[in-house]
């Protein structure tokens, strides 16, 4: 039989299957195309950038490349090989204090993972004020820029995953979309979408804004002072430089952990929710970036909070959202129906899964009928959302409004 593909799928019917390395990225560019006619996104006039998210177009007059490649690439790597051939090896520097750099590292991770990624990329859950505020200062620990871009980067991404419009293909290859990517231009297709994908929400958001105009002078307190203070005073014979030292190898470290996300779960593992697209199921990938591994799930469904299907496997961000849920700080939690899930497994699965045994119609998965035919969305509030998907997600923690 014919093979029946949907829009959401890296790789049109045309191309005859799933493809690999530079042909994946032929046939999901041809998909890109096939998108445009298709997308009703919003004119460049009416998402025009606040200007405190206009000043990081060129970080310190800089173009974000070159940037990138001074501070994450030279003195950060640079910094990691210091400490790992020299002060570690060699006693200069005590090896346990790799204990609170890995901790102090995590709180920045889960800045990204629960904050910029669920919270406010894909809007999986709602969080009143005293929690988006301290969302947002442990998401500055990380350095990942702002939460405005790095949420305008991440919506592209899924929308356009591992096509030219993708800031991190995987397509690309693994070192760029590891790292590399940040270290040159980006691509014309990118900078195009990045334009007019919908962040209005973000424009409007208080504490975003805020972020973003004080963004340096709170990356200065909470990634330099606050951990060299707390190094300082745990290890009273640290120079100045080594404590530098320190803190750009957590930086460094932690960056390589969330881009694995980028990289290794978009290359390696099994597909049991859409067999048709890059991401993949890695339990490696969850452990170092907590929780975010499950990727082949939060492709297929954005706006779950857990960005898994099972919460706690390996999962320390969806039990930090719950812990705030209990308390009254996290609200309106979003995840998948059992039906949703099974009817997606039967249907797109790679039959990895154990509920894929449960398709009793024994209907052919490659020929079933798709209901992906809407474009790929990027989570919770995109227009291309399935409206059925919508009305049978269930909500935990519902709350009436909250400050």
């Amino acid at each position: 039989m014919k093979h029946v593909c949907g829009d959401t799928h890296l790789v049109s019917c045309e191309l005859n299957g799933v493809l690999q390395g530079k042909h994946i990225l032929e046939g999901s560019n041809l998909l890109l195309k096939m998108r445009k006619d298709k997308e009703d996104i919003k004119p460049v006039a009416a998402n025009e950038l606040p200007p405190e998210f206009k000043k990081f177009d060129k970080p310190f007059g800089l173009e974000q490349h070159v940037f990138n490649s001074i501070f994450g690439g030279y003195i950060t790597h640079g910094c990691m090989l210091l400490c790992f051939l020299y002060l570690y090896p060699f006693g200069i520097v005590s090896p346990w204090s790799i204990i609170p750099s890995i901790m102090y590292g995590y709180i920045g991770g889960l800045g990204i993972t629960v904050g910029c990624h669920r919270y406010w990329t894909h809007k999986t859950f709602k969080a009143n004020r005293p929690m988006q505020v301290l969302l947002m200062l442990m998401q500055t620990v990380s350095m990942q820029y702002p939460i405005f871009k790095w949420c305008r980067d991440h919506r592209v991404h899924h929308k356009y995953t591992d096509t030219n419009a993708d800031p991190h293909s995987a397509a690309r290859g693994f070192w760029f979309s590891h790292i590399t990517w940040l270290f040159q231009p980006k691509h014309p297709e990118v900078e195009e979408k990045l334009k007019i994908i919908d962040i209005s929400d973000l424009a409007r958001d208080p504490i975003v804004r805020f972020q973003s105009k004080y963004y340096w002078e709170i990356f200065s307190v909470v990634f330099y002072i606050i951990p060299m203070l707390l190094f300082k005073w745990m290890y009273p014979d640290l120079t100045l430089f080594q404590n530098f030292i320190l803190q750009h190898t957590r930086y460094g470290v932690s960056l390589h952990f969330t881009f694995l996300v980028n990289s290794v779960a978009h290359m390696w593992g099994d597909k049991p929710y859409d067999k048709d697209i890059t991401s993949s199921e890695n339990s490696l990938v969850s452990l170092f970036a907590v929780g975010e591994g499950w990727h082949n799930y939060h492709h297929t469904f954005p706006w779950d909070y857990k960005t898994a299907e099972f919460g706690y496997k390996i999962n320390f961000s969806t039990m930090f959202i719950h812990f705030f849920a209990m308390i009254g700080w996290a609200y309106d939690l979003k995840t998948v129906s059992h039906k949703l899930l099974v009817d997606r497994i039967n249907r797109t699965g790679d039959g990895s899964h154990p509920l894929f045994n449960h398709n009793h119609d024994h209907t052919n998965n490659n020929d079933s009928k798709q209901s992906e035919t809407s474009l790929p969305t990027w989570g919770w509030g995109d227009k291309n959302l399935n409206k059925e998907d919508v009305v049978i997600t269930e909500t935990l923690y519902k709350s009436k409004r909250r400050g």
